[in-house]
């Protein structure tokens, strides 16, 4: 069904410091049909190294404070208005909110406005009460994976859909390792190299890998740890770990891709506390690529592996971790192959970008009418 006028929506995200949510609003507004929807950008900044890929996209990008703090309460609605009166002006459609945070400033902003309402719930997490009010003002709420559907919105079936992350596997492919790049790090043809991507900090759980890396103690096996370690604790865990010739820290790569292709396994070491992720991106574009992934036994981890369940192991669990790296770099290169293949399967049956858009696009109209 063609409208006869665009649907106009806003999509909200704090900033691109990175390019997980980032990245899943990018495909978004590239991908959803321009005949039917006219998709605009709200963040907090500018700053950040995946906004110039954004701002390529050529749609407006408007620099606002879309929520406001809750204190003192007696502005608190004074200040809502002046985002209420932001969406309105602009006359959007459909607000759909990619920010982390309870905060529920936004969601009354466009209830007040009269304007559908609807956020991801991208990470693990319902501490605080908030996420109720959130909800509750939504017009619909996307969960990425089946334990936020059981666990917090058991009772919202009315209200909350399920739509995984998706990966763009024509962007995310099988490629060789780069000889340029392995030499560059110190890599011979003949290592088994281990990466990992993730911004440093402690849930992730990457001195587990580099301590289930160890323990093997085997000169041929090399693990790359790719991500923004410039804080307290990446900092303090590459001063322990840097010396040893077997870890190398990247660092925050805009394009992961060649790192990945450098891989022989991926692995994802979430730890089972705090807060933890709904679908991770970085093992799904480990995936596309054809590149064997293991990962901790957790919420969001668990739906991507389903299939797989040797490729899960208990979160915190270093010697079991140990035993998983021993198993598949010891498989047959045939078997090896055929278990990567599979694993690209899975993201284009199960994580496709085609199903995303579709998805939103549904929803969206749904919200309309």
């Amino acid at each position: 069904m063609k409208h006869k006028k665009r649907i106009r929506v806003l999509y909200t995200i704090p900033n691109f410091n990175t390019a997980g949510s980032g990245r899943s609003v990018y495909d978004l507004v590239k991908g959803l049909d321009k005949t039917i929807f006219e998709p605009e950008i709200c963040c907090f900044h500018n700053k950040g190294t995946f906004f110039k890929e954004v701002e390529s996209l050529g749609v407006p990008i408007h620099l606002f404070p879309f929520t406001t703090a809750y204190r003192p309460w007696t502005t608190f609605f004074f200040r809502t208005q002046r985002i209420k009166q932001f969406f309105k002006r602009q006359a959007y459609d459909v607000i759909h909110s990619w920010h982390w945070s309870s905060d529920f400033s936004e969601a009354l902003a466009a209830k007040m406005a009269g304007i559908p309402y609807v956020y991801t719930k991208k990470a693990m997490g319902w501490e605080s009460r908030f996420w109720k009010w959130k909800s509750f003002l939504s017009s619909s709420v996307i969960v990425v994976n089946q334990d936020m559907m059981v666990k917090y919105f058991s009772k919202m079936h009315d209200k909350a859909v399920k739509f995984p992350l998706a990966i763009d596997t024509k962007t995310f492919v099988p490629m060789p390792a780069s000889v340029p790049l392995r030499n560059q790090l110190g890599i011979e043809a003949d290592d088994f190299v281990i990466v990992s991507v993730a911004n440093l900090v402690p849930v992730k759980g990457i001195e587990d890998l580099i301590e289930a890396a160890l323990i093997l103690n085997e000169s041929r096996i090399k693990v790359l740890i790719v991500g923004d370690h410039n804080n307290d604790y990446g900092l303090k865990l590459k001063a322990r770990y840097q010396k040893d010739e077997a870890i190398t820290f990247i660092g925050k790569q805009l394009d992961v891709k060649p790192y990945l292709a450098l891989a022989n396994l991926f692995v994802i070491p979430t730890k089972d506390e705090g807060r933890r992720e709904g679908i991770p991106n970085a093992p799904l574009e480990a995936m596309a690529m054809e590149r064997i992934v293991l990962g901790s036994d957790v919420s969001g981890i668990h739906d991507i592996l389903e299939p797989f369940p040797s490729c899960l192991f208990q979160a915190g669990d270093v010697k079991a971790l140990s035993y998983k790296i021993q198993a598949i770099k010891g498989m047959s290169q045939e078997d090896k192959v055929d278990l990567a293949q599979k694993m690209r399967l899975r993201v284009v049956d199960v994580f496709s970008i085609e199903d995303f858009l579709n998805n939103h696009q549904s929803l969206y109209l749904k919200l309309v009418g």
